[in-house]
């Protein structure tokens, strides 16, 4: 295998273990729930919290790995974080859960300092798909709601972070084994200041690949860590069965990325993305219908029926979602690999920030919205929302002058040539 294929496994191993400890609260929240006796709204800040410092710290991590290299920095992340993966199985009040978990959540800022690292082994040509693979560590996710409700059944909840955190000390070791300095960066060269790095705030396609991003990473995010106690409230089926559920939208929405970055290699990051976002809207439209009974007053008296998604549809549809949304995380990569291939880390960290901050907040609002409406299916109508903002904005910055096959169009003949020459 030749280097760059084997630091672009090591790297997405390394990012899948990342990611499902990210997720944990996910399941074992569940468990957390019923012992602190936790509301809706209480429920989504313990879930979200470490969404939130790995949003954070994806900014800073992504300068450092411009500086010192992702091989260094990945390693010294995995490491440093298995210490408070291992604390959450001492905590027993809310406040030291969502303490420990603003620590446990560095993890989720791996994905800023693994994404450049990866792409300096790659050329232009191949960059979307080396991202979309390295990106597809998201399936983490899945991993977790299968290994999780596993080790809550058999061990107790509190196994869960243990096995975690020793999981993360194996792939710190096997990262720094299998991977290879990075390609370009010299620890010793002085880079430019955060002022200077910062400047790329006032470029306005940075702000609109951050809409993208929290969409597509925040959407997926914050459902993979509402969906288990979705099924379990809403169809009232077991932990385990609700974890393999959730697992149909969070297991595509990991390992259908790498097939979007070939799709934005393709056909352009403009084109994947437009007909992804069509694609959520539709099919969050269907998932917000609330269960409903209606009564048809009739010659013959009352007439009942029910409109609403069983279990058998809204699966389906969930799988459909994910896989639009990994596609739209791919897209919006690619889209920062071709504009910014210079300041992929910092930008890359801003707009990864974006996307986790989006993941942080929407389980809270939706747990507030949940016990204001009562209705659940109200995180659909939220999300759906969002998507639509997201495709106003790409209509007016993009489809005005790009055909939707992500070319420019082309002048009226009236225009071509006036000269007859």
């Amino acid at each position: 295998m030749g280097r760059p294929w084997r630091v672009l496994g090591v790297s997405t191993l390394a990012f899948v273990i990342c990611f499902a400890v990210w997720m944990v609260f996910a399941v074992i929240g569940i468990p957390i729930r019923r012992e602190l006796g936790l509301n809706a709204t209480e429920f989504g800040l313990l879930s979200a919290t470490p969404i939130l410092s790995g949003a954070a710290l994806r900014l800073p991590l992504g300068v450092w790995t411009d500086r010192f290299g992702g091989r260094a920095v990945m390693t010294i992340l995995l490491l440093a974080c298995a210490i408070p993966v291992w604390l959450v199985t001492y905590a027993d009040r809310l406040w030291q859960f969502l303490a420990i978990g603003v620590c446990l959540g560095a993890v989720g800022a791996s994905f800023a300092v693994g994404t450049p690292y990866v792409a300096r082994f790659f050329p232009a040509a191949k960059r979307g798909f080396a991202m979309g693979v390295f990106g597809a560590g998201t399936s983490g996710a899945a991993l977790n709601l299968f290994a999780a409700p596993w080790l809550v059944n058999h061990f107790g909840w509190r196994m869960v972070p243990r096995v975690y955190a020793v999981a993360l000390l194996l792939t710190a070791v096997l990262f720094q084994l299998l991977s290879a300095p990075d390609p370009g960066v010299d620890p010793a060269r002085r880079p430019p200041g955060l002022r200077t790095q910062m400047r790329l705030l006032r470029d306005p396609r940075v702000w609109k690949y951050c809409q993208y991003y929290s969409v597509t990473f925040g959407g997926f995010t914050a459902l993979t860590l509402w969906l288990p106690q979705y099924f379990i409230g809403e169809y009232g089926v077991a932990i385990a069965v609700a974890a393999a559920l959730a697992a149909a939208f969070s297991l595509p929405g990991g390992a259908l990325r790498a097939l979007g970055g070939a799709l934005s290699d393709r056909f352009g990051a403009h084109a994947t993305t437009w007909w992804v976002l069509w694609v959520a809207w539709v099919v969050l439209f269907l998932l917000s219908y609330p269960q409903t009974e209606l009564i048809v007053h009739t010659i013959r008296g009352p007439a009942h029926f029910g409109i609403g998604l069983n279990l058998w549809v809204f699966t389906p549809l969930l799988f459909v979602l994910g896989a639009a949304l990994a596609f739209g995380m791919a897209s919006t990569f690619k889209y920062l690999g071709d504009d910014f291939p210079d300041n992929l880390g910092i930008v890359t960290g801003i707009v990864g920030m974006a996307g986790g901050v989006a993941g942080f907040l929407l389980p809270i609002l939706w747990g507030a919205i949940l016990d204001w409406l009562g209705i659940r299916s109200s995180v659909f109508m939220l999300l759906y929302g969002v998507v639509w903002v997201s495709l106003v904005l790409i209509y007016f910055t993009e489809v005005k002058r790009v055909d939707f096959h992500g070319q420019q169009p082309r002048q009226p003949a009236s225009v071509i040539d006036t000269t007859g020459s």
